[in-house]
């Protein structure tokens, strides 16, 4: 399952997106966990030092790389450097999977020792000096996207992605790549703001998303988020000592972590594993056609000099049955 964690800034999503990530771990699950925040901070909430999370290699740097592996031999593809964020793959491309080895894992990819197991720990890379004035975040994101767009996921499997703050998760055409959203909100007037926005923006295009209320306090709270999101509020997460020890750097055994917020981590994950069965594969790919078209039209055929419209293969969809190319 590809679950995306959402909300604005301060509201707890990617320390939520840890727990969730260390829940996965400890149940023996295989996990590719992805911070895509402009503040990169999951690496540090899945326990890594500064120095450690220093050192992550991000993705964008990469680009370059992760093209020329995702094209295989896709002849729509004339080569990787008319290959955009939203490029989606056809007959020939290569295909990530989440248990596999491969190079975009080998360059981008490290793994990260939780309780219980290891996962793969990628990130976009920070948003650093040389980027202030000429460069848009969403430009970095674009090599997430553009795996996103080639990754084959089946039951049991997960990525996690910690999306950027608010809004401005739709940017792009990333925020359909998931097959469940987790929008992490505040009972207050600000902490749901931004699911009135997510619910506008994400209507047209059969978004699930759920709310996972956080610092909820008590009855006047858990009344508040429900008058305010009904039925889409699916769990309630309120203090923890356990989460306050790892925000010191000093993490208990992740089985130490309060049975309240445990039992709204399996919650969050029954939730998850229930939208395998529904998938739609034929939507999911029309809407990576959609949004490339969109792109392309907007600046991409400029840039590249080519009509990137080609690069669709319009018998072509993405699901566990696609086979890579060699």
């Amino acid at each position: 399952m590809k679950i995306a964690f959402v909300g604005k800034g301060g509201s707890g999503k990617t320390t939520l997106s840890s727990l969730f990530i260390r829940h996965l771990a400890a149940a023996g699950a295989p996990v590719v966990a992805v911070d895509a925040d402009i503040n990169q901070h999951l690496g540090a909430a899945l326990g890594l030092d500064e120095a450690e999370a220093a050192v992550l290699p991000a993705m964008g740097e990469h680009l370059p790389l992760i093209k020329d592996y995702l094209r295989g031999t896709n002849p729509r593809i004339a080569s990787a450097e008319v290959m955009i964020k939203t490029t989606p793959p056809g007959e020939g491309s290569r295909l990530l999977r989440v248990r596999e080895d491969n190079p975009v894992y080998d360059a981008c990819a490290r793994p990260v020792e939780l309780d219980g197991g290891t996962v793969r720990l990628m990130v976009t890379g920070p948003f650093t000096d040389a980027d202030l004035g000429v460069a848009c975040y969403h430009s970095k994101t674009g090599a997430v996207e553009l795996c996103l767009n080639h990754l084959v996921d089946g039951p049991g499997e997960y990525v996690v992605v910690d999306m950027t703050a608010g809004s401005d998760s739709f940017a792009s055409g990333m925020f359909t790549r998931f097959d469940i959203t987790f929008l992490v909100a505040e009972p207050t007037r600000k902490g749901v703001s931004v699911y009135r926005q997510y619910k506008e923006y994400a209507r047209d295009f059969g978004v699930t998303l759920k709310v996972v209320g956080n610092k909820v306090q008590g009855p006047d709270d858990l009344d508040f988020l429900r008058a305010e999101v009904g039925e889409d509020l699916l769990v309630t997460v309120g203090h923890s000592d356990w989460v306050r020890a790892m925000e010191k750097g000093r993490p208990p055994r992740f089985d130490l972590l309060e049975e309240p917020n445990r039992h709204a981590l399996r919650q969050l994950r029954s939730a998850a594993d229930a939208t395998y069965a529904s998938r739609d594969h034929e939507r999911y790919t029309r809407q990576m056609a959609h949004f490339h078209l969109k792109n392309a039209r907007s600046w991409g055929d400029e840039r590249t000099g080519t009509d990137l419209a080609a690069q669709i293969d319009p018998g072509f969809v993405l699901g566990e049955n696609v086979t890579a190319s060699a």
